[in-house]
């Protein structure tokens, strides 16, 4: 994960916990959130797809799979955060995403050690 990853993954956690208006006034968060998702969104977008040969391919394919589902739910969940009358529901999916989310970069993160521990020699 790149610094840019942690602070976009941070500034949609922090816009989702900020304090949201009685319903006639949420235009201001739900903006905010928003424009967060579409900066997760170009940070996943952005991930490599890495190398499809060795042992480690098929962690590479499964990273991509569960990338692309991530994607297409977080796609889904843009027009309901700026339309729905149930934003504590939207709210509420948003943060089960964004968990799932932190969940892959950490997978992304130990192939990337795994990659790197196959190249040094690793200890055995």
């Amino acid at each position: 994960m790149t610094i840019s990853t942690a602070n976009t993954l941070a500034e949609l956690h922090e816009a989702l916990d900020a304090p949201r208006q009685p319903s006639a006034a949420q235009g201001p968060w739900r903006w905010t959130v928003r424009r967060r998702m579409a900066s997760v969104r170009d940070a996943l977008a952005r991930e490599p797809d890495g190398d499809t040969d060795g042992w480690l391919s098929a962690r590479h394919g499964r990273s991509a799979r569960e990338r692309a589902t991530l994607l297409a739910r977080l796609n889904a969940l843009g027009p309901p955060v700026l339309e729905a009358d149930d934003v504590e529901g939207v709210r509420t999916e948003l943060k089960r995403l964004l968990s799932d989310i932190d969940h892959h970069v950490q997978r992304r993160n130990d192939l990337a050690y795994d990659e790197v521990e196959l190249e040094i020699g690793g200890s055995e």
